[in-house]
């Protein structure tokens, strides 16, 4: 019988990461497997796993420990992958990220820590007498067991049946899984918040116009060349910096004095060079490929990430890095304690689009109209991440803190509620133009012009 392990977060709020709730309803589907839930958290959590246990599952585990408290994303890695060592399962799944964290790090750094075969943004799974056969953001990829993979909204999770009875859940705290108290908690996290704050960056001074203005707008500025974004360099500077690729260049010429560019692609390769060389800081793009090969050299260099970062500032001997936390909400300043230092950074996309219309859950009612207005006037599309993890438009089309950055010459921001994990990645824009039905809605902040209307209103 197959052994799967699902490894999943709860929420703030109570309920389960809805991409771990994925990861859960896919290894339920798999015929005659054994499926084990595991999650790290507070005492509390023990009520999520009893309702998750009438769906079916085996085994329900909660690790729970004081010591744990507060650990960042390496050192929740190294509590799991010792669960995973002690449970031994032929395939863990679990989803691409957690929507609170967004850092997408944790199931790949559990996969190195374990010496798992590793498959990231899975779309579609199939599971074979030997392994995996996947369908993913990267194309298709096989994985021998044991095996990792982490899923993207592929799916719903099922109801339990009125019949279904609940299960137990086994409580585990740090010696019954044979943890090191030394390398878990706030205390031994490479990675530290210093401070968090509200952030202006971005903001604009906004000019509310009638909707008949909507197509003039558009109109008007998108022959105009966008304004340079002025670049703040560091006063003091890191003497050398590594770039994987030459993505993060922009951000590294920043802060560094010398910017070595890393061409090499193997992961264990650049993790030896690493070890051989000892680089201060290396620097990674977030798009896909960084935000999946990133945490498999920090697992195997036991060292920090923090992801998708905004900015970076330097004092000359260490790296300071901001990027939004708790779903965007605020800004955090975040240094990492250990060596080399690493992050992986917002970069800007080059676009040919002068005019990108950019699509929220606002416009869900009306989104094929909304995609063929911009393909019927040569407009770029996009989404923000609640639509394309509905499902409703593609990974490429996806502009925020986990997509791509853009910076057309008019950014067209329809239904879009003003979350900075999506207005980070719009800011470079010449002109932003927002419609939204509520005048108080934040993408109003981020705004040159506002248009207070229903977005059907405008098609």
């Amino acid at each position: 019988m197959l052994k799967i392990l699902t490894l999943i977060k709860q929420l703030p709020d109570g309920d389960i990461n809805p991409f771990d709730a994925c990861a859960l309803e896919e290894a339920l589907r798999i015929p005659d497997a054994e499926v084990t839930v595991l999650s790290m958290g507070r005492p509390g959590c023990a009520e999520l796993l009893t309702r998750l246990s009438r769906l079916g599952t085996k085994r329900n585990i909660l690790l729970t420990d004081p010591a744990l408290a507060g650990s960042d994303t390496l050192c929740t890695a190294y509590a799991l992958s010792e669960c995973v060592k002690k449970i031994q399962p032929d395939l863990v799944i679990c989803g691409r990220q957690s929507i609170d964290g967004d850092t997408a790090q944790v199931g790949s750094e559990v996969a190195v820590l374990c010496g798992l075969s590793l498959v990231t943004n899975v779309l579609k799974l199939n599971v074979t007498d030997t392994g995996v056969e996947c369908d993913t953001r990267f194309g298709k990829e096989n994985a021998s067991f044991p095996a990792l993979v982490t899923v993207e909204r592929i799916n719903n999770l099922r109801f339990p049946r009125l019949t279904s009875k609940k299960g137990t859940v086994e409580v585990w705290s740090c010696e019954d899984a044979g943890i090191d108290k030394t390398k878990v908690g706030l205390r031994n996290s490479p990675t530290k918040v210093l401070k968090t704050f509200e952030s202006n960056v971005g903001k604009r001074h906004c000019k509310f116009v009638d909707k008949s203005e909507f197509l003039k707008l558009i109109e008007e500025n998108k022959g105009k060349a966008r304004l340079a974004v002025e670049v703040e360099e560091s006063e003091v500077k890191l003497p050398e910096v590594w770039c994987i690729g030459e993505k993060p260049l922009e951000k590294a010429k920043q802060i560094a004095e010398n910017v070595r560019i890393i061409d090499a692609t193997d992961v264990t390769e650049i993790a030896e060079m690493a070890k051989k060389e000892k680089p201060a800081v290396i620097l990674w793009d977030s798009g896909l490929w960084g935000r999946r090969y990133a945490p498999q050299v920090a697992a195997l260099l036991e060292t920090g990430l923090c992801a998708d970062c905004t900015a970076l500032e330097t004092d000359g001997k260490k790296l300071y890095m901001y990027r939004p936390a708790f779903a965007g909400s605020i800004m955090a300043k975040i240094e990492c304690r250990t060596l080399p230092q690493m992050a992986t950074v917002r970069t800007s996309e080059e676009s040919c689009d002068s005019v990108i219309i950019g699509a929220g859950l606002g416009c869900a009612d009306i989104l094929d109209k909304v995609r063929n207005f911009a393909k019927d006037n040569g407009y770029g599309f996009a989404a923000t991440r609640m639509v394309v993890d509905k499902s409703m438009a593609e990974y490429s089309d996806q502009v925020g803190l986990t997509g791509k950055v853009v910076s057309p010459n008019v950014y067209v921001a329809l239904g879009i509620s003003g979350a900075v994990q999506h207005t980070c990645a719009i800011e470079q824009s010449g002109v932003i133009i927002a419609v939204d039905s509520d005048k108080s809605a934040k993408i109003f902040d981020y705004a040159d012009y506002g248009i207070v209307c229903d977005v059907n209103e405008l098609f």
